[in-house]
């Protein structure tokens, strides 16, 4: 996930810029990345938005810079592999989008009730992984906070210094170089943060995203679906038919849980467990 992820990013970068050439040989009014802007970055001005909606996850995979894609990428990258090893590769998809939305959501609402944004709202566009990389961070800063991560030319640091630093220096940065970048990043730091102490206790506030993302791809491969079923019998003896793909998937997402539990376990002991996790352990174990 995380290198679909990365190659996703990628991917609408080198897009945007090989259509340069076409846009500038038609001799087109606008540039291609004018039109990307235009037709993918998230706009803080609500009646744009309400005809452009698709915006608030276009945003997050839209790059124009080369050093704004580099260095959102090699936060991705780094950070990403330390969330995979704590809370799993499912999850970094889910948060990913959730914290990308969560940063928009407070990017529109603080540029629609401040005074200061009034002049600009009208105009004003977001684009960049920057929140989603930044709930990652909180995340991991959070659920995590005394893992040592061994920086260059400054030794180990303790991940909650880390998301620490940086949310502050976005906190700082608003009133001044790009306000809705940073408001952004709190919106995507607050939704990793939230996450973290939620999964603690067992709880998932990014579900929604799996659940949205399986209702796409339904209504796309309703057409296409095959026949062939694979059935099995369900803890509570209830049967039901299941795709290959849906079994797996589900069977994976179970492991991964596991997985995650006696991750906790061998670090702070079976006593740390919320009520769910054991009950959830012991079902999986009769399995």
């Amino acid at each position: 996930m995380l290198v679909r992820l990365l190659y996703a990013n990628i991917a609408v970068f080198l897009a945007i810029k090989l259509l340069a050439l076409p846009f500038w040989l038609f001799q087109t009014q606008l540039s291609a990345d004018q039109f990307a802007l235009n037709w993918f970055a998230v706009p803080s001005d609500l009646t744009k938005l309400l005809f452009k909606p698709w915006t608030l996850l276009s945003y997050m995979f839209l790059h124009l810079g080369f050093f704004h894609i580099f260095f959102n990428m090699l936060g991705l990258y780094f950070l990403g592999q330390l969330f995979v090893q704590l809370l799993g590769e499912k999850k970094l998809w889910t948060l990913y989008i959730s914290g990308g939305i969560a940063g928009a959501i407070l990017y529109i609402i603080f540029f629609n009730v401040f005074p200061v944004f009034e002049s600009i709202t009208p105009f004003s566009k977001m684009l960049g992984a920057s929140a989603s990389v930044f709930a990652i961070v909180s995340a991991v800063g959070t659920y995590a906070p005394d893992l040592p991560v061994r920086m260059i030319f400054l030794g180990n640091i303790k991940l909650k210094y880390i998301a620490g630093t940086f949310i502050l220096i976005s906190f700082l940065n608003i009133s001044k170089a790009n306000p809705g970048g940073n408001i952004a990043h709190i919106g995507g730091a607050l939704l990793g943060f939230f996450f973290a102490r939620k999964w603690r206790k067992g709880k998932d506030i990014t579900a929604w995203v799996n659940t949205a993302t399986a209702f796409v791809k339904a209504i796309f491969t309703f057409k296409k679906k095959s026949r062939m079923k694979v059935k099995y019998k369900k803890s509570n003896q209830q049967q039901r038919s299941e795709s290959r793909y849906e079994y797996n998937s589900r069977k994976k997402e179970e492991q991964e849980q596991v997985d995650a539990i006696l991750d906790k376990i061998s670090r702070s002991g079976y006593d740390s467990l919320t009520k769910a996790e054991k009950d959830f352990l012991f079902r999986a174990s009769g399995k």
